[in-house]
């Protein structure tokens, strides 16, 4: 009995340290910690329309936004502004302990070839990918063409 007891002791001391080295390995700050705010679309006038929020990283990891989906469309695309032009980029850079902002006149999402036009007060699902957390979905609520949270 005092033999089992000691292995079944040993065992649990064995399982207690991997656990530990485990949860040492994966609870620093070295991951992104990502969170979404501020999303919103303003109601399309045309067949396609642009995709705005803020990505704050409390993580000590830095992350990059590689891609973004919603039913809403089939082509999504991440844009950036540069000298008043819209240039398509593969990622953008989600700094550690810092934000990635997208927004009207700068760096935004857009959506091409709507499969259908919805309304302020509606909202749209989409789907952000990151080169190294998981995907994050966000219900975007819909507001007027011409909402502009920054003039407010």
């Amino acid at each position: 009995m005092t033999r089992r007891t000691t292995v079944l002791s040993a065992a649990a001391t064995v399982a207690l340290a991997a656990s530990v080295a485990l949860t040492g390995c994966s609870s620093g700050g070295d991951e992104p910690r990502l969170k979404v705010s501020g999303a919103f679309i303003p109601q399309p006038v045309s067949d396609m329309a642009g995709g705005f929020l803020t990505i704050t990283n409390s993580g000590g990891a830095a992350d990059k936004l590689t891609s973004v989906t919603s039913p809403l469309s089939d082509d999504v695309t991440i844009h950036e502004t540069k000298n008043q032009k819209m240039v398509e980029v593969p990622s953008f850079d989600i700094p550690a302990n810092g934000k990635l902002t997208l927004e009207r006149g700068g760096n935004h999402i857009m959506f091409m070839e709507l499969k259908s036009k919805p309304k302020q007060g509606d909202k749209v699902r989409v789907e952000l990918h990151f080169e190294k957390s998981d995907p994050i979905e966000v219900e975007v609520p819909v507001e007027a063409p011409h909402h502009n949270p920054r003039q407010h």
